[in-house]
């Protein structure tokens, strides 16, 4: 019986296509691939940033509209209280 067990053995290395040297490389280089995964979620790209930027600008533009809008409102309710003109949002905005 042990006589037929090694060579059995000694042939799974050739059977299984090189199977056991991809674990032992995958499991290697795990470490390596977690901590590149983690770097890039913890940065931000370039196409990220920009498409926040552009998200943030909008609804700055908005906030603008919203507010010039409730300004003309006032305005033709009570002109009297409409004398100097609409400075605007952003001319009250620090950015």
């Amino acid at each position: 019986m042990r006589k037929l067990l090694v060579p059995i053995v000694a042939m799974l290395p050739l059977l299984s296509g090189g199977c056991i040297a991809k674990t032992a490389w995958d499991v290697a280089t795990l470490p390596v691939k977690a901590g590149a995964q983690a770097v890039d979620w913890t940065t931000t790209s370039q196409e990220e940033s920009d498409r926040n930027y552009g998200k943030k600008m909008r609804e700055k533009e908005a906030r603008e509209g919203k507010e010039r809008r409730k300004r003309e409102k006032e305005c033709r309710k009570h002109p009297e209280s409409c004398q100097q003109s609409y400075d605007g949002y952003r001319a009250s905005d620090p950015d």
